[in-house]
């Protein structure tokens, strides 16, 4: 019994440890911050390529033995410039020959003249039948049709002199040579080369029906200029470019769209005084899609899709996460741009977001919406939409 005694204190002591409640565990810690605020410029993009405006597959326009070149294969090339020199000597001895051809009946016919004045002198004086006169005035007419037919057989002759120097019909970068010399071409039937203008060069893209109607509503609500009334300014850059350094203006839309894409084709025009532009090289153009408003950006990472939502969470004031339906845009320098959902004084969970739970207190650390280094790598995502197009924002400038 006193060994019973003994460790009743100690049996008394555990018990009321069991029956101590545990301590709960700290609030989770997430970082928030307002969204920031900001003037926004959507933009559409397409993807295009380059093109000639006028491109040009040269032809000889006479038939003979190729003699000689006036190029380098690749070159710049002016209108009127020497491209390629048939052997001419069978074409001038024609022309020779026609131009005989042409003083005989010139001779022909002022000897015709002659005699028809004669004949009229004759006939006043009644000393030749009339029918002998009119057969002078014939003679004579056809003396002058015969000079008529000789001369324009001289002035073919002496065009396909001319032919035997092709020249360029525009200026323009030039391909190479299809012929050598030696080789016999044949009039309107061999291709030399080819010459393709290259300033101003045209950009021509696919726009989806969803935005042509846009830009036609906003020009009936005279929010835009109409889409077939330029200029609207637009800006493209290169594949190897991450700003739209290249500056043109549309200059056409078709009258119809693609009943098997359900596309309209654009076109605009482009200045290249260097030539660096090419036709069939690929670009990105963007055309302005909305006039300058305020919008709120938030990371890209703050955003949750659930199902057809996007949910961004958030913190009240009574330090309790709740979440938000949000009406995201198009990325603006890797942020997210929200539209409608989020007011700019909420505080919005943009780190910690697997331990944000909605009706749970959390403790919130204030942080900071910025865009990212100027000087980063560009995201692929940012810089790569869709084949047909895309609409993004970007900060007003």
């Amino acid at each position: 019994m006193k060994r019973l005694s003994g460790l009743t204190p100690i049996v008394t002591a555990l018990a009321l440890v069991g029956c101590a409640k545990p301590k709960p565990p700290p609030p989770p810690t997430v970082i928030v911050a307002k969204p920031l605020r900001t003037n926004l410029v959507d933009w559409d993009d397409y993807v295009g390529r380059f093109e000639a405006i006028n491109s040009v597959d040269v032809r000889p326009r006479v038939t003979g033995y190729l003699q000689s070149i006036g190029f380098k294969d690749g070159q710049i090339v002016h209108k009127g410039q020497v491209l390629f020199t048939i052997d001419p000597r069978p074409y001038q001895a024609a022309l020779t020959q026609a131009h005989g051809q042409a003083q005989h009946a010139l001779a022909a016919l002022n000897n015709a003249k002659v005699e028809l004045e004669r004949a009229k002198s004759l006939l006043a004086a009644h000393a030749i039948p009339e029918q002998q006169y009119e057969t002078r005035l014939a003679t004579e007419q056809q003396a002058e049709a015969d000079l008529t037919s000789a001369r324009g057989a001289e002035q073919t002759a002496a065009l396909n002199v001319s032919f035997t120097r092709v020249t360029a019909p525009l200026s323009g970068r030039i391909s190479d040579r299809r012929v050598a010399p030696g080789n016999l071409v044949t009039q309107d039937s061999t291709v030399l080369t080819n010459i393709t203008d290259l300033d101003p060069i045209r950009f021509t893209f696919d726009g989806a029906e969803a935005l042509y109607l846009k830009y036609e509503r906003e020009a009936q609500a005279g929010r835009r200029k109409p889409s077939r009334t330029f200029p609207n300014p637009v800006e493209i850059r290169l594949q190897d470019e991450t700003d739209y350094v290249i500056k043109g203006r549309m200059d056409f839309v078709d009258n119809a769209l693609d009943p098997n894409s359900g596309t309209i084709r654009g076109r605009a025009l482009v200045p290249n005084p260097g030539y660096i532009l090419t036709p069939g090289m690929f670009g990105h153009l963007r055309l302005l899609g909305s006039g300058t408003y305020v919008g709120l950006l938030v990371p890209d990472d703050a955003v949750v899709s659930q199902q057809s939502d996007q949910i961004v969470y958030v913190v009240g004031a009574d330090r309790k996460v709740a979440q938000r339906k949000v009406t995201t845009g198009p990325l603006v320098n890797g942020l997210r741009a929200v539209r409608a959902g989020l007011n700019p004084d909420d505080l919005v969970v943009i780190d910690g977001l697997q331990r944000a739970k909605v009706g749970v207190k959390v403790v919130a650390k204030a942080g900071r919406v910025s865009p990212p280094d100027p000087g980063a790598a560009p995201n692929p995502a940012d810089l790569a939409p869709p084949p047909a197009s895309a609409t993004f924002a970007d900060r007003a400038r």
